[in-house]
């Protein structure tokens, strides 16, 4: 199993944007995580500095999001939709679709896999993929 350090992953979506506007050939996870932050502008400065983002801290105490954390959410997600994993989780998005556009339908997602996460990791137990996929699926019939 690939279980990269957080400098890797900073690293990885540091060069992914470099790549993207350079307009070199993205491989694999690039192109998509290359989207992901383009949908992000938000992020484009600090992933523009490598340096800086593999050592800079975020913390909730400080009211910050970590941007690396909701790309890589991100990711996963559309690693999931892509391969229907949890199954259902493909149906449940496009459900969302009928309704949200693509951001706003992973965010929802994105939502549901935060919370399972946090639980998981609160209680010292496995994910809870039933647990997930009913959240997105409450979500997706609001």
């Amino acid at each position: 199993m690939f279980n990269p350090s957080r400098e890797q992953v900073r690293l990885f979506f540091c060069d992914s944007w470099r790549k993207h506007r350079e307009h070199r050939l993205l491989e694999g996870a690039e192109a998509t995580a290359a989207d992901l932050i383009e949908q992000h502008p938000e992020y484009h400065a600090l992933l523009e500095n490598p340096d800086a983002a593999v050592e800079q801290e975020f913390t909730p105490e400080r009211g910050q999001m970590n941007p690396f954390l909701h790309l890589s959410l991100h990711l996963a997600i559309a690693d999931q939709i892509s391969i229907d994993q949890p199954p259902g989780i493909r149906a449940a998005y496009h459900a969302l679709r009928k309704r949200l556009d693509v951001h706003e339908a992973e965010h929802a997602i994105l939502e549901c896999l935060g919370e399972t996460l946090w639980r998981a990791q609160r209680d010292g137990s496995a994910i809870d993929a039933n647990q997930y996929l009913e959240c997105v699926q409450r979500c997706a019939r609001k």
